[in-house]
């Protein structure tokens, strides 16, 4: 199992770990089976908490490494509705005796609550003196919960933020990834395979997991090629949005040019601050593709599919995706209050 330094801890831990989520609905002795067939395999990173079936997950998980505790880097983490200080001293405490060990080494603030953040740093850096824990972070943190926490704890400190991450939600790239890798803390990504939405062995997406699966070298053998994809991807996207924007700029004519001017311009800065040079190359391409054709009795300079090209992407590609990312965090934040009243 290939394993990675852990953000600011030193630790080498393996880059594949084992969520508990939901564990105590699953049969008890199949459930400590599937822990240790975990460790077998090299899988040390055992997340849980205290929220888990009230309590019952961290006792499947304590049962589950009996006699193993040094194979397992063993997080856990602390309901907002505890993060005081006095009640994160009680709940680690708690989680300890359910998880058979005297030593967490991660221990993680669930999400953010309305208990100062001060008193909830301050309780870690308790245990954290006492040996009760070895590092502290955070989960579900967005980047200005970081750097508020940064703020008071201050750099070298935060050891990791865990998220919600997979290949159908992303939002997380934007902003809380790139903050995170700057300050050198871990990203940990929960529910890798999205919660019971993994492709069907049926399905396209499921077939081709299946092969790769069944053999690690699959991805050659079904001819995947990712650079020929990404390449023909961008090529195909370039040429649609100014083919739009060819078309959107004969509109945009209306417009004062002193305010299409502008509008040009403060899209650019957006696009450029979003997403890097990178983002203009699309648009670029595909208006030198395009330049003089008519479209609608009208011939373009260059400028106008690109300046129209960069609105498009702009407005469907960035916007949509902040408010989705802001709606499904939401969703993730109503959800996990529901497990906790229950």
């Amino acid at each position: 199992m290939r394993t990675r330094t852990f953000g600011n801890t030193g630790r080498a831990v393996s880059v594949i770990g084992q969520g508990t989520w939901k564990l105590e609905a699953d049969d008890r002795r199949q459930a400590v089976a599937a822990l240790r067939a975990g460790l077998d395999a090299g899988m040390g990173h055992i997340d849980t908490a205290e929220l888990y079936g009230s309590g019952r997950v961290e006792e499947i998980v304590g049962e589950a490494i009996a006699g193993r505790r040094d194979e397992v880097f063993l997080v856990s983490k602390v309901l907002p509705g505890n993060a005081s200080h006095g009640g994160v001293l009680h709940a680690c405490e708690a989680s300890l005796r359910r998880l058979r060990t005297d030593r967490l080494d991660l221990y993680l603030l669930h999400w953010p609550g309305s208990h100062p953040i001060e008193e909830t740093i301050s309780a870690f850096d308790a245990l954290e003196r006492d040996g009760k824990i070895r590092a502290w972070g955070v989960s579900n943190f967005d980047v200005d919960d970081l750097e508020r926490t940064l703020a008071v704890a201050g750099p070298g400190r935060i050891a990791c933020n865990q998220v919600y991450y997979h290949l159908e939600e992303r939002s997380t790239e934007h902003a809380v990834l790139p903050w995170c890798a700057g300050h050198g803390i871990a990203v940990v990504g929960y529910s890798p395979f999205g919660s019971g939405r993994f492709p069907g062995s049926g399905t396209p997406g499921g077939r081709v997991l299946t092969a790769i699966g069944n053999d690690p070298g699959a991805a050659s053998m079904l001819g995947i090629d990712t650079a020929r994809y990404k390449t023909t991807a961008f090529v195909v996207s370039a040429v649609l949005a100014s083919l739009a924007g060819s078309m959107y700029a004969y509109y945009l004519r209306f417009m004062s040019p002193d305010v299409l001017g502008v509008t040009v311009a403060f899209s650019i800065v957006i696009m450029l601050a979003l997403g890097g040079a990178r983002t203009l190359a699309g648009p670029l391409l595909g208006a030198l593709i395009i330049q003089g054709l008519p479209i609608a009795g009208q011939s373009f300079a260059l400028w106008e599919p690109l300046a129209a090209g960069v609105l498009l992407i702009l407005v469907m590609t960035y916007l949509p995706r902040g408010i989705w990312g802001t709606f499904t965090a939401y969703l993730r934040g109503a959800a996990q209050r529901r497990d906790t009243d229950r």
